[in-house]
């Protein structure tokens, strides 16, 4: 049973459906490869990213590669210079504020092999003690109980595909398991704590992700109690338990097939939903009083903010920039006086930033400070929203468009189709540090949400099932249709790039359709679905099982869409990059297709980062990495030249 009391209707940007309408800004200002927007620039744009509040409401502690690493920093809630309290060659995130402010929390890997250790510093002292210390088991996700003693995190040992709920005694020094035994084709995550410290509420999520549900453990016994079952496949997720402890703030798709924010009644089970949207509307948290929820409503890649009064009934937005807005915070956006939000910032022109948004005054304090090396934000470019047909009829599919200043429309120009990984994300209107530089450099770009992206809806998303590599890489291939047409394009000018499934897809692209591609770029990709299974991290084996089906079962599938398979269909040259400490896609992946591509004479180079992950978390790795694909692709696509250049 459930029931709706506030219904927003919640309106996208026009999109452009015409490729004609496509228009490159003239600017006389912008000057095509200038230094201003060189990948060095672009990458002194530091990240920010985790946050938590300090229990005095008068610091915040946040995550970001000021110095090349992803270290924890301390800042006043009111902006000014911040100062470093973390010092590692490892990347480190997840921060949480102990409640009497000695201790901060957080999680460490090695070298980007997801192996998370849980670590405490002293934020005064700057003290650091590795509290889990087991290598062969991630620890992730630290939440403190309100009275400080305990702390709860998600655990996995490394040839386990199950996740676990274990609380941590800062005092006894003695670890409880809140769940044993889960089966390995689901995972707990996300625990969250009731105010009086005696239940922990969580998520229990299957592999296929088309299916989850929430629980709420007696933290003394251990017994967990199901709050949603339900028939069929929903999603639910928690988000945050009201401060009497009687409601649970969900994300769920149970409503309307698309995700909404509900209030789930603990003890009658019954949902109360806030929200029914047919965009993906996903819950914050509670204000320390109870009387307010927060929530974030993504809108065909544009996010923003909301606070609902459970008294009044009234939804309020914050009046924040368009982009991606998102709420900060490590236990709740909230100040612990309830008088402040924590939130981020993120734009086309204007890197994830850290605000403080003060409720009675309705305005916001920015308090970290990214953009830096001389960059003129009016200098990037702005995308168009635009939506295209698939190929087969049966969707609508989103994409963003970057185009140029002063780009001619005389067939003479490059494009880059850039496919996100996943396949469950989403392209968003967010900083993308590469594509404003090689859209600078003269080539457009188009990021499209194939289906199986988030963001759409339920049907949407399990679009891909059991057809990965299939109706998604005709939906890319729309994109590279779209583009052609607007006119601008030299069709034998087009690049195909993308990373992790984006990586995958990008060597479909190359092997599926060879005529289309004039070179490529799988970044951490995966060529070869058996001995991806075979390799990977046991939790992306089973959703990999649970989303493709199984290799032994149905090996005409898999090898249909392994590329490894079909490299002698290429005929583009290709760069590819890994990170050689990959569990998602391992680097074998790599190195087994520049092998066969070299044996057949192809053109291919390929780059492994050693001390990497899935991704590069070292800025100097980030700048050597798409410094090699500017060069590849100068070298092998050429742009046009805008004529915009300042006489030498």
């Amino acid at each position: 049973m459930s029931t709706l009391v506030s219904s927003q209707t919640l309106k996208p940007a026009a999109a452009i459906t015409d490729p004609k309408q496509i228009t490159a800004k003239p600017s006389a200002d912008v000057e095509q490869g200038e230094e201003s927007l060189s990948l060095q620039r672009l990458y002194m744009t530091r990240l920010v990213g985790d946050t938590a509040w300090s229990p005095d409401g008068k610091t915040i502690c946040f995550v970001s590669n000021i110095t090349g690493r992803n270290n924890l920093w301390l800042v006043p809630a009111e902006g000014g210079w911040p100062s470093q309290l973390t010092v590692s060659d490892h990347r480190q995130s997840n921060p949480a504020w102990s409640p009497d402010g000695k201790w901060i929390a957080y999680q460490s890997d090695y070298e980007g092999d997801e192996q998370w250790d849980i670590f405490f510093v002293s934020p005064t002292t700057g003290q650091v003690v590795n509290v889990t210390k087991t290598r062969e088991v991630s620890e992730e996700n630290p939440v403190w109980s309100s009275n400080g003693r305990y702390l709860a995190y998600m655990v996995k040992p490394k040839t386990s595909s199950s996740y676990e709920i274990d609380v941590f005694d800062t005092l006894m020094r003695e670890t409880k398991h809140v769940t044993t035994d889960t089966p390995a084709d689901k995972l707990n995550a996300s625990p969250i704590w009731s105010k009086d410290g005696k239940y922990i509420v969580y998520t229990q999520a299957e592999a296929k992700g088309t299916n989850s549900n929430i629980f709420i453990a007696d933290v003394r016994t251990g017994t967990s109690t199901l709050l949603t079952p339900h028939e069929g496949e929903k999603l639910y997720e928690a988000s945050d338990i009201s401060p009497d402890g009687k409601k649970v703030l969900v994300t769920s798709n149970a409503a309307n097939d698309y995700q909404n924010v509900g209030l789930l009644d603990a003890a009658t089970h019954k949902m109360k939903w806030l929200t029914e949207d047919k965009w993906e509307v996903a819950a914050g948290s509670f204000s320390l009083d109870g009387k307010s929820v927060t929530w974030r409503a993504n809108v065909d890649g544009n996010t923003d903010l909301y606070i609902h009064n459970l008294i009044s009934g009234k939804t309020t937005d914050l009046p924040l920039p368009k982009g991606v807005n998102s709420f900060g915070g490590a236990e709740s956006s909230f100040s612990r006086d309830g008088s402040k939000l924590l939130y981020y910032h993120n734009g086309p022109n204007a890197p994830n930033e850290a605000w403080v948004y003060h409720l009675a005054a309705g305005k916001s304090t920015q308090v970290t400070h990214s953009l830096m090396a001389g960059i003129p934000a009016d200098h990037m470019v702005e995308p168009f929203l635009v939506h295209y047909p698939s190929r087969d009829g049966k969707w609508t599919i989103s994409a963003f468009v970057y185009v140029p200043h002063n780009m001619q429309r005389n067939g003479q120009n490059a494009a880059i189709v850039y496919i996100h990984g996943g396949p469950t994300s989403q392209t968003v209107n967010s900083f993308n540090r590469f594509i404003q530089h090689i859209v600078n450099q003269g080539y457009m770009v188009i990021a499209p949400n194939y289906r199986g992206s988030t963001g759409f809806g339920k049907e949407f998303q399990d679009a891909n099932l059991f057809d990965m590599g299939g109706g998604d890489l005709q939906d890319v291939l729309a994109a590279a249709d779209f583009v052609k047409a607007t006119g601008y394009l030299d069709p034998k000018k087009l690049v195909v790039m993308g990373g992790s499934y984006g990586g995958y897809m990008s060597m479909m692209a190359v092997t599926k359709a060879p005529e289309v591609w004039a070179a490529g770029v799988p970044i951490v990709p995966f060529v070869n679905w058996f001995t991806e299974i075979e390799n990977e991290d046991p939790v992306l084996q089973q959703s990999d099982l649970a989303t493709m089906g199984d290799p032994k079962k149905n090996p005409e599938l898999f090898r249909d869409r392994s590329p490894i398979f079909f490299v002698d269909k290429i005929k583009a040259p290709l760069l590819l990059l890994a990170g050689g400490h990959d569990p998602r896609c391992p680097k074998e992946e790599t190195i087994q297709v520049a092998d066969e591509i070299k044996k057949r004479g192809g053109v291919v180079d390929y780059k492994i980062y050693e001390n990497e992950g899935h991704g590069f978390a070292k800025v100097e790795n980030q700048i050597d990495a798409y410094q090699r694909v500017t060069d590849f692709l100068k070298a092998k696509v050429p742009p046009a030249d805008c004529g915009c250049k300042l006489n030498e």
